[in-house]
């Protein structure tokens, strides 16, 4: 209203003015009248606008302090039901049970069981096929601390006519593939170690430690090894030893690249009979007690007697080179070295190892391997080979096949050679699959042949069939 009156005053005063300023003896014209007639339309006609935007002021104005009462109200009601969420939960803190249960230990998560499970089967030619083999490895894993770890491997194993014995001509377990007939239940420890961080870059192991020599025994025994056997050279060299070692991982730059290393003392192999022949060489070693003449006859050797003064030493070198994701090389230098009898005679091994992962489909790796055994009957012999595996993965041929998807093509060749007098060379070529369930659930075929030349090679078969379901956890 305020609004309207003011233009009516601007108006009146207006004609006024005009009144006053136009002689009375003038006479208005039709044209000056026109004139004067618009701009009193435009003028009413601006006072109409402004009382429109008046009312829609109004209106917001009105709505404005409807949803303020809106929101005042929702925060009272949240207020409300605050305040009886903190009396109830008030009343339940005052409530207690008739017989309070005393409190408990807090609850620790340092304990894990994995391993890994397998169920073989083969056909070797001139025998009969027949599940050979069942085997049952459980590792424990337990954290005392931040600092120190407990960890111990077990292997419960079913042979069926797969017993190891020595070649006729003598020489290490593992040179030839002999084996006797009969079934065989046995238990062994793979593996026992106390592990103290000492920091970021270092950590100190002491126990029945596997063997950094390659990478095989740490990280592709088992259902990890994409193929039912081990390579040949692998009997060659000891998968344990008991003693202790300082092992870790340094980085390069910030590529993700690094070095890591290995240093050990371990027993070492010995001489099952004292006797330093290449029929008496026990890669496993570790054999009985320290002399002590409160405990054994020194002079007498046995099974109770620790048949060389000296440990082995040991280390590895490794550098690993990631290219990109998927995309990456690992090369090792390692070896071992020390007296196997009390004759003083040495047990040596070279090992040379290799990895490398091109795409998620593409793996291949291989080690060579070289030991020199110190002999009372052969002088110093030079047992050796070696091997290379490669598998692909068909998911990398991006077909729409989900049984196709889920296999791997695997290869392997590998050759190892006793250097007995006279020596047994075999080499042998696989090709075979695996089809994966899952991750963790494998189906292994594998189809071998196998050459062999020297004393030994009429105990060799030709050809073998080998099936394997392995399941890791």
């Amino acid at each position: 209203m305020r609004i309207h009156t003011q233009v009516c005053g601007m108006l009146i005063a207006g004609c006024v003015l005009g009144a006053t300023l136009t002689p009375c003896t003038a006479a208005v014209t039709d044209d000056e009248f026109d004139a004067l007639k618009k701009a009193v339309q435009q003028l009413g006609e601006k006072v109409q606008k402004l009382e429109q935007m008046h009312e829609q002021d109004q209106n917001t104005h009105e709505q404005d302090k409807q949803k303020i009462q809106q929101l005042q109200q929702q925060l009272d009601q949240t207020g409300q039901v605050a305040t009886n969420a903190v009396q109830k939960a008030e009343a339940a803190a005052q409530v207690q049970p008739v017989a309070p249960l005393p409190p408990g230990p807090a609850a620790r998560h340092n304990f894990q069981l994995a391993g890994d499970a397998e169920v073989l089967f083969g056909r070797v030619q001139g025998q009969k096929s027949a599940f050979a083999l069942a085997d049952f490895a459980p590792i424990f894993l337990f954290r005392a601390n931040d600092n120190v770890l407990f960890e111990a491997g077990f292997d419960f194993t079913l042979s069926n006519g797969t017993q190891p014995v020595a070649p006729a001509g003598g020489g290490p377990i593992g040179t030839s593939p002999n084996f006797s007939g009969g079934t065989s239940y046995n238990f062994d420890l793979s593996f026992a170690t106390i592990d103290y961080l000492v920091n970021d870059h270092m950590t100190l192991v002491a126990g029945d430690m596997l063997l950094p020599l390659g990478t095989y025994s740490e990280r592709s025994a088992g259902w990890l090894n994409k193929i039912p056997d081990n390579p040949l050279p692998r009997g060659l060299l000891p998968g344990s030893g008991l003693g202790a070692q300082l092992r870790g991982a340094i980085p390069v730059g910030n590529s993700g690249q690094m070095v890591t290393y290995s240093v050990y003392g371990v027993n070492g192999p010995s001489s099952t009979d004292g006797s330093g022949s290449s029929g008496s060489l026990d890669l496993g070693g570790n054999v009985g007690m320290l002399n002590n003449s409160a405990f054994v006859d020194t002079t007498t050797y046995g099974s109770l007697g620790n048949l060389h003064s000296n440990p082995s030493g040991g280390g590895r070198i490794g550098w690993f080179y990631p290219l990109k994701a998927h995309y990456d090389l690992e090369l090792g230098l390692s070896g071992q070295s020390g007296e196997w009898d009390d004759l003083g005679d040495y047990w040596s091994a070279f090992v040379v190892a290799a990895a490398l992962h091109v795409s998620p489909y593409v793996e291949i790796k291989g080690e060579y391997i070289s030991s020199w055994v110190d002999t009372t009957d052969l002088g110093t012999i030079h047992p050796n080979g070696w091997w290379v595996q490669a598998g692909y993965k068909l998911s990398g041929l991006n077909l729409d096949l989900p049984l196709i998807n889920n296999l791997e093509l695997v290869g392997r060749y590998d050759t190892s050679n006793d250097a007995l007098i006279p020596n047994t060379t075999i080499d042998r070529y696989t090709a075979g699959f695996v089809y994966y369930f899952s991750n963790t659930l494998l189906f292994e075929g594998d189809y071998e042949w196998l050459h062999s030349t020297g004393a030994n090679a009429n105990q060799v078969p030709s050809t073998e069939l080998l099936m394997q379901l392995s399941y890791g956890f």
